[in-house]
């Protein structure tokens, strides 16, 4: 553990760290190297499970997939981080991130890198949907590892006022990562196919892990004037029932973010008519847009101490946008004349939903991390991206079923209603 050098009557942010053994002093910026490496190693994991469903339609193609087994095997990855999220965390709080974000990123490196090589459509044969949905229920396990492990990081080494801002760029590498699976996988799949989609994914966990394994080490022991000596004292978070309602509420509003990270492709494809390059383009602005909107939201929130205000409004925006969608797909065809630009207002709406419906991450998180506590980060976390990655399971093997009943007005209004529902969960202001 690292000593403090000349700390008294410092802020956080002019500390400088001796890690005793090797003798290593860390500047007063050090921080923000931390900060880059959990946006790099975010980044890297996001680009896997929001990259792959932006494949869907060559997915779907490559591999001989209908619509049922499609959602199965993106929804078998979003299972496997929520089944490993919870344990993770808790290695995180035991072993440290370090530890436990070095061997997530190589284990996953690892194996992203094993799927390139066999699990691959060839002129030999195509994979049935079995091996494809367990190989990407074992890259979900892996990837579990990085929210928890990182989270911790950060709110370890910001102090109270710029933990909401840091937590928000941090939670940019979740558009960054996606949108440039959005941009460049599925051209990189239909051109080379899918092992250098794998390839590509295992490069960029690779490099994470290498980020790490130079700049990542604990922050100064905390003590007075240290950053984690701002968190709230409480329960452990899974006896804390605010930490769960922010969990919960975390999940519900992951829901629409979920349909339209994994099924808004094919809607775009199936239901208006894009082609690849258009599509791409939809789901790269919306990503964007998403990264723009966290940076935002975290200054905006640490500025004027209203994170919990701020959750509630994106709630009910959220709810509105996805409303407004399901309207546009419901009575848009009757429109007399209006054909050519229902078409091209419904992107827009799309756009517009999934923006609003990501734009809060980094400001929940930080809210659920300082309500848990110093000691507790990475299990509240994880506990927060467990409900979020049974979303990442359950919306893409529910929404066929939508289809079939009721087409994709049925999707969208469910969006709506999860937006909605969320609202009342989060906590009100203090």
């Amino acid at each position: 553990m690292s000593a403090i050098v000349n700390c008294t009557d410092r802020q956080p942010s002019e500390l400088l760290e001796d890690t005793g053994s090797t003798g290593r002093v860390f500047k007063p910026g050090h921080r923000w190297k931390v900060l880059g490496i959990g946006v790099a190693a975010n980044a890297a994991f996001s680009a896997t499970f929001s990259g792959i469903p932006a494949t869907a339609v060559v997915l779907r193609q490559g591999y001989h997939l209908g619509n049922a087994e499609l959602g199965l095997a993106l929804g078998l990855l979003g299972l496997g981080v929520a089944l490993s999220e919870l344990p993770w965390g808790l290695l995180t709080d035991r072993w440290g991130d370090r530890r436990v974000l070095l061997i997530g990123l190589g284990a996953t490196a690892a194996w992203l890198l094993v799927m390139a090589m066999l699990v691959v459509p060839t002129k030999a044969g195509t994979p049935d949907v079995t091996l494809l949905s367990a190989s990407l229920f074992i890259t979900g396990l892996l990837g579990g590892s990085v929210n928890g492990s990182s989270g911790r990081a950060i709110m370890g080494w910001f102090r109270e006022n710029e933990r909401g801002f840091a937590m928000s760029i941090r939670q940019t590498a979740v558009p960054l990562g996606g949108g440039f699976g959005a941009l460049v996988l599925p051209s990189l799949a239909l051109a080379f196919g899918f092992a250098a989609v794998f390839g590509v994914l295992a490069g960029a966990s690779a490099l994470s892990a290498l980020f790490a394994w130079r700049w990542l080490h604990e922050p100064p022991t905390p003590g007075e004037g240290h950053p984690a000596s701002a968190f709230v004292a409480g329960p452990a978070p899974l006896r804390n029932r605010d930490v769960w309602r922010i969990a919960t509420a975390i999940g519900l509003l992951c829901f629409p973010q979920v349909a339209v990270l994994t099924f808004a492709s094919v809607f775009l494809h199936d239901f208006v008519g894009l082609g690849t390059a258009a599509i791409s383009g939809s789901l790269a602005a919306v990503q964007i847009g998403a990264m723009v909107m966290r940076i935002w939201s975290g200054r905006f929130t640490d500025r004027h101490g209203n994170r919990r205000q701020f959750l509630r409004l994106c709630s009910a925006f959220s709810a509105l946008a996805f409303a407004m969608l399901w309207l546009l797909v419901l009575f848009g065809p009757t429109i007399p004349g209006g054909q050519l630009i229902w078409l091209a207002v419904l992107p827009v709406v799309l756009i517009v939903a999934g923006i609003s419906v990501s734009a809060w991450h980094g400001v929940a998180y930080t809210e659920l991390a300082t309500l848990a506590g110093a000691g507790h980060v990475g299990t509240a976390l994880s506990l927060a991206n467990t409900f979020v990655f049974v979303g990442f399971f359950l919306v893409p093997v529910a929404i066929p079923g939508l289809l079939h009943l009721w087409s994709w007005s049925g999707v969208w209004l469910a969006a709506a209603i999860c937006a909605l529902i969320a609202r009342p969960i989060f906590l009100r202001p203090a």
